[in-house]
């Protein structure tokens, strides 16, 4: 299929098959594409809390609303923030770029320098914010590998957020979570998967100038 075709296939998946899981080589290519996502500055301040565990996941459906979807998918995708966003990211980001491509710091210093004034410059609202944002995209990435790889997916924001850092002990990592993504494979019996798309036409809204 073409990416537009696996596009139209991709669905936010109701009901997904139980009894099917992911490849090792499948969950790894997630991995790998959630740390290659493109994020502001570069700086890697999410995580991905993969959940495959069937009776924690149980434990969540409660908190997900009673979306079936956490327990019953092969595994679930927690997208978190980190709680902390301080120049210690940015030192350590710096060190990565030294360590990988041998930049001088005469070059980095600049750099370096200007982001760490505008990390102080934030709020922590404004750092949570914009954190978040970072998730989405990060989502949104993750939903398209999934398209492209046959991976059936659905992105929820429906789930009270505290219960669930306090059930994976999220907190004591440091993070909280702000976005889940149950993936696998679809029942035969959903009937959404052969709904078709409801979308405007692209004419109505792609504006070319």
């Amino acid at each position: 299929m073409s990416i537009i075709e696996k596009l139209n296939w991709r669905y936010a998946t109701k009901k997904f098959n139980d009894t099917k899981k992911l490849s090792v080589e499948q969950l790894d290519t997630l991995k790998e594409a959630f740390n290659l996502t493109a994020l502001s500055y570069g700086l890697q301040t999410l995580k991905m809390v993969i959940v495959e565990d069937k009776s924690k996941r149980e434990k969540l459906v409660g908190m997900s609303y009673g979306q079936r979807q956490v327990a019953d998918s092969s595994h679930l995708l927690v997208l978190c923030i980190q709680n902390e966003i301080d120049e210690n990211d940015v030192d350590e980001h710096f060190e990565t770029i030294k360590s990988i491509r041998n930049t001088p710091d005469a070059i980095l210093s600049p750099f370096k320098t200007q982001l760490k004034s505008s990390i102080n410059e934030m709020t922590v609202t404004k750092k949570v914010d914009w954190a978040t944002r970072q998730a989405y995209i990060a989502l949104g990435n993750l939903m398209t590998v999934c398209a492209v790889e046959g991976i059936d997916s659905c992105p929820m924001e429906g789930f009270v957020p505290k219960d669930l850092d306090t059930e994976l002990g999220l907190e004591a990592l440091g993070l909280s979570s702000v976005l889940l993504l149950p993936v696998g494979f679809r029942a035969e019996d959903d009937m959404f998967a052969d709904f078709k798309k409801v979308r405007k036409q692209v004419s109505k809204t792609v504006i070319e100038l």
